[in-house]
């Protein structure tokens, strides 16, 4: 992640978006291995991830978590999910219910620890040391210049992040939001060991809901937030995933007629190789 603005440092990683998982597994070699300007970096070696996607899966454990099932999710996106299972039984894998107990309190554990580090990381930009400087007037104190300059260069949902953090990192409240959140992370962390005792990789859905008109909830953060409550586990566990586009689009009876259902697949660290099996086998 060398060259990138740090937003969360305990969860930033570059995901690249490709056309096929051919070229996902062609990028993520390229990506891959330790980089001596990223000390986060894995000091392991890199597969060839392009070979080993094309691998059959006949025989591969593919765990279906109960609570990514559960109320909330669109039927219409339910069905064409299990559509998708039993495309993947039908290439010889072998599917396991399995549980993720704490996936409900996923959302707000991500959302407190990610908006403290990111409150921690912006701190720099300040128009002196890093970032965008404003204009001021002659004779402007430096509280004006660090105001200024924060209020132009961050957006509104910058903004809403950093309070957010500056908020559970205050006096008072760091034990009871920031300290909290890392002992619940270190939970779900040892669901997805639990889960992955049992299958070799997790199949959900990426979103509860389907995809809406590029700015229809920019109003309403909450609604953005809420969209990511499949996805957001697998940032706080630390674990590889992959998205890829289910094989039917929604039928024409649905409101989204016509647009696609995101189909996630998790798996234990280090293990994208795996990913990339079975996202190609969907893909085909």
């Amino acid at each position: 992640r060398f060259g990138l603005v740090a937003f969360a440092s305990s969860f930033d990683c570059v995901g690249p978006l490709a056309a096929t998982v051919d070229d996902a597994a062609l990028l993520l070699r390229a990506m891959a291995g330790a980089d001596a300007n990223d000390m986060t970096s894995a000091r392991l070696p890199v597969p060839d991830y392009a070979a080993a996607s094309n691998a059959p899966i006949a025989g591969l454990r593919i765990g279906v978590p109960t609570e990514y099932y559960a109320d909330g999710l669109d039927p219409a996106i339910r069905s064409i999910v299990n559509a998708e299972l039993g495309r993947l039984e039908a290439q010889g894998a072998t599917l396991v219910t399995v549980s993720l107990p704490r996936t409900e309190v996923g959302i707000a554990t991500y959302y407190v620890l990610t908006t403290a580090e990111a409150s921690s990381n912006l701190a720099r930009y300040d128009g002196i040391r890093y970032g965008h400087r404003a204009s001021v007037p002659a004779g402007a104190s430096l509280d004006d210049l660090y105001t200024a300059s924060r209020s132009e260069g961050f957006g509104v949902e910058v903004q809403r992040r950093i309070l957010l953090g500056t908020y559970v990192l205050s006096a008072g409240y760091y034990d009871a939001y920031y300290e909290k959140a890392q002992r619940v992370r270190t939970l779900i962390r040892r669901d997805f060991e639990a889960a992955f005792a049992h299958c070799d990789v997790l199949l959900t859905p990426a979103t509860p809901t389907a995809p809406f008109r590029a700015g229809a909830n920019l109003n309403d953060p909450l609604a953005m937030y809420l969209s990511d409550v499949y996805t957001v586990s697998a940032n706080l566990a630390g674990i590889p995933g992959l998205v890829v586009p289910a094989s039917k689009r929604l039928p024409t009876t649905h409101d989204a007629a016509g647009l696609p259902v995101g189909i996630q697949l998790l798996a234990p660290w280090f293990n994208e190789s795996t990913l990339l099996r079975v996202g190609r086998a969907l893909e085909g």
